[in-house]
């Protein structure tokens, strides 16, 4: 195999769509490393794996020696990104959004190479825009082309409103590629009527037009949709390495395949084939793979020594194998009157509510140190330390301190 091809392969793996593959090829023939460009709107404080699917693609183009641009959208985020959206999106105030580049910052590293990533902010091209250059820029694109938005269109035909600034979005993103002299952006499939506008407008500006490389919005913990925090659906990456290890083997085995396809760095597609053949052979036991998926979440996002201890810690609990020590420990500050089990289970994130924890209680699912607990009225006090667990696969190593 050529390295050409070898690399095509690599940037291939997983991508919806690459817009246009032959102009990405005579790209990788330049000789020079390429300029991959990935946008983030601050709309939010934490990252979660869903983002990480545009991070690994980066990772895979810094790999192959290209640089990478992690653009923050500090501008871009006061406007309010319009796509898939029903309703105008109430933009961020520019504290706001500081106070989350901050932790992006801080977190992307985890997947990225800090030597070879380039992070940049869009205000430093519109900040000294002025309104004329503005309206220029505005001059690019009608209505009308705006309108073959799919939720905009939707919107419009449903006589739902649009403010006049949501049109600016995909001008001012297109125009971060303009900025950036991208060759390659990238984004999700929700994205590409944006990917597209850089295109056109970096032909307008006389740059070589970018490829744009689509990756597919990935499912969260039910399966069915994208991965959002208003859902519940995620996995942080900064939460404790056991929380991804119990999260990541609650998935379904056809999401699991689809995972590794766009998470996993030590799985290739050639091993990914042989491990759905000994699946479907009965030779490998999906828990098995889910755990080796598990065990490489946690320990890109939280270290390898945490996710050792965090596998152990499962082994101990679901199989009675091994030591629930190893286990982190989570500390729950509580009242001097202690806490009953219910509030104990939310506190330690095992129940949604009260109710729930109150029903888990009377299935006789809940266990206090592999013992089942039943007494709704006793008080957990300062200083009790204890492994909880509801139902076989969530459970908590905890420590009550005083509030």
């Amino acid at each position: 195999m050529s390295d050409l091809q070898q690399a095509l392969d690599i940037i291939g793996r997983g991508a919806e769509e690459i817009l246009k593959p032959d102009e990405l090829a005579a790209k990788l023939k330049l000789g020079r490393p390429l300029r991959i460009k990935a946008g983030f709107d601050p709309t939010a404080p934490d990252l979660h794996i869903g983002h990480t699917v545009l991070l690994n693609k980066m990772r895979q183009f810094q790999d192959l020696g290209h640089q990478v641009i992690f653009l923050i959208g500090d501008f871009t985020g006061m406007i309010g990104d319009p796509t898939g959206k029903n309703a105008t999106r109430k933009p961020l105030t520019r504290e706001d959004v500081l106070a989350n580049a901050r932790t992006y910052a801080d977190q992307v590293f985890k997947v990225l190479d800090k030597e070879r990533t380039e992070v940049r902010f869009n205000a430093e091209w519109f900040g000294q825009m002025s309104a004329a250059d503005m309206i220029k820029l505005a001059a690019q694109h009608t209505v009308a082309r705006m309108l073959e938005r799919d939720d905009f269109a939707k919107r419009y035909a449903g006589q739902q409103p649009i403010a006049i600034h949501e049109f600016l979005y995909p001008l001012v993103q297109g125009y971060d590629s303009v900025a950036l002299k991208a060759d390659v952006e990238l984004g999700g499939t929700d994205q590409k009527f944006n990917l597209l506008m850089g295109r056109g407008l970096q032909e307008h500006f006389g740059q070589p037009p970018q490829v744009v490389l689509t990756m597919p919005l990935l499912e969260g913990l039910d399966g069915v949709n994208k991965m959002s925090k208003s859902l519940g659906n995620t996995i942080g990456i900064n939460e404790p390495a056991i929380d991804i290890v119990t999260k990541t083997l609650k998935i379904g085995d056809a999401l699991m395949w689809r995972w590794f396809e766009l998470l996993s760095f030590d799985v290739s597609l050639a091993d990914l084939a042989r491990m759905k053949q000994d699946v479907a052979a009965g030779q490998l036991n999906p828990r098995d793979a889910k755990l080796m998926l598990a065990r490489e979440l946690a320990a890109r996002f939280q270290g390898a020594a945490a996710a050792d201890n965090a596998i152990a810690g499962w082994h101990a609990v679901v199989r009675g194998e091994g030591d629930t020590a190893l286990l982190e420990q989570v500390d729950i500050p509580v009242p001097a009157e202690g806490l009953r089990i219910s509030a104990l289970l939310v506190a330690a994130g095992l129940a949604a509510s009260n109710s729930e924890a109150s029903r888990k209680l009377k299935e006789r699912a809940v266990k206090v140190d592999a013992e089942v607990f039943e007494d709704p009225q006793r008080a957990f006090m300062p200083g009790f330390e204890a492994v909880l667990q509801v139902g076989k696969r969530s459970f908590a190593r905890v420590r009550l301190v005083p509030a």
